[in-house]
């Protein structure tokens, strides 16, 4: 069975770095896409950045220039550096990752998240 566990959440001041990693258990290969969510209480889940099996990868808005993913080992596949942080950078953090588990069938899995605070 796939399980996704988040580490790597903190307290940081403004302009500060926090670095998230997303460990994986089960056979999470083939991935599809993997990547990193948000949520702030009340709120949608929202997108932070993801990349594909092609090395594509997509962020949004709100921290291009500040978050870089990268890849990593088997068992470490995905890290999040989050630098220049911003109060509104407060939130759970949730690793995403899709599987192809046949040619045409995906398979999406879901972190228990971890939580990233931005306070002076």
């Amino acid at each position: 069975q796939v399980q996704l566990v988040e580490s790597g959440g903190g307290l940081v001041q403004p302009g500060g770095s926090l670095r998230l990693s997303c460990a994986g258990s089960g056979n999470i290969y083939p991935i599809n896409r993997i990547g990193w969510y948000r949520q702030a209480p009340g709120k949608q889940r929202e997108l932070v950045a993801t990349i594909t099996s092609g090395h594509s990868t997509n962020y949004a808005d709100s921290v291009k220039g500040r978050f870089t993913l990268s890849r990593d080992n088997a068992k470490n596949p995905l890290h999040l550096q989050k630098d220049s942080l911003k109060h509104e950078d407060t939130d759970n953090y949730y690793c995403y990752l899709i599987k192809m588990s046949s040619k045409t069938t995906k398979e999406e899995y879901w972190g228990q998240g971890t939580h990233g605070n931005v306070s002076s």
